[in-house]
């Protein structure tokens, strides 16, 4: 089994303390910046300023519900302890993602930018966000899985982290920052293979959903609805509007292409 000694707090400025948490969630916002920016640079159809104000709407409309998913997620504890609802103690990735997207999709709708082909150039920089983000739950303690007895079991002993220290679990920190690094080598590979724009946004989704909806059957949490986590309640959901709309956009290229085909060989 593998032991963890490190104290969740790297550091504290007086009353304040900064843990590995904060600071690997404020590295994945950067990673997902800087991907995009980066994409820009090698010629993606944006410009800087684009990223920028994409950025200024996405981050706090994702810290928004990714907290307040949090929140109504534990609400048992919220409820009784009402000051602490705002606060950046507790996050959810779907909240951050789906936040972000809905931010930006609004901010689209006033502006010229084009959010399928926006979504398509900053999803692999997102799986990367949150590959680099796990390494912040690993390091906390948070999010860990069931105790099992196994080779590669986290065992947790710093007084202060999250996970009961002396019990080994499953590391479903580590097993995700695996499927988010592979997830994000088959978006990388696919770049500018799927039409139309949308679909890598789509995959990434669905992959990642998938995901989530498995391993979570290893992981601590409490039930939400019908017997599931909220995050795989969510991930259903994800699952049942992003598939079928890859299908029948895929669908409705591929019909495209051959009515494009057929008109060709009419002349």
């Amino acid at each position: 089994m593998i032991e963890i000694h490190i104290d969740p707090v790297a550091f504290t400025i007086g009353p304040l303390e900064v843990r590995w948490y904060g600071i690997m969630v404020a590295l994945a916002i950067l990673t997902v910046v800087l991907w995009t920016a980066w994409q820009v640079r090698k010629g993606a159809k944006l410009s800087y300023d684009t990223v920028f104000a994409a950025a200024l709407v996405g981050i706090p409309s994702g810290l928004v519900l990714a907290r307040l998913l949090h929140v109504i997620d534990v609400w048992e504890y919220y409820g009784q302890h009402p000051a602490e609802i705002i606060g950046g103690g507790g996050l959810t990735a779907y909240g951050a993602v789906l936040g972000a997207a809905l931010g930006i999709w609004v901010y689209s709708r006033f502006s010229h930018l084009n959010f399928n082909y926006f979504a398509d150039v900053v999803a692999p920089g997102i799986i990367l966000a949150q590959a680099i983000g796990r390494v912040g739950c690993t390091l906390n303690g948070c999010c860990y899985g069931l105790e099992a007895v196994l080779p590669w079991s986290i065992v947790y002993t710093d007084p202060d982290s999250f996970c009961p220290v002396g019990v080994p679990v499953h590391p479903t920190q580590v097993y995700e920052i695996i499927w988010n690094l592979i997830v994000f080598g088959i978006l990388v590979a696919l770049k500018g293979r799927l039409k139309p724009d949308g679909s890598i946004f789509l995959l990434y989704l669905s992959l990642y959903s998938v995901y989530r909806f498995g391993t979570d059957f290893l992981r601590e949490g409490s039930p939400f609805l019908f017997d599931l986590h909220q995050a795989q309640f969510i991930a259903v959901v994800v699952l049942a509007i992003a598939v079928p709309i890859m299908v029948m956009r895929t669908r409705w290229v591929s019909k495209k292409s051959a009515d494009m085909d057929n008109d060709g060989d009419n002349l």
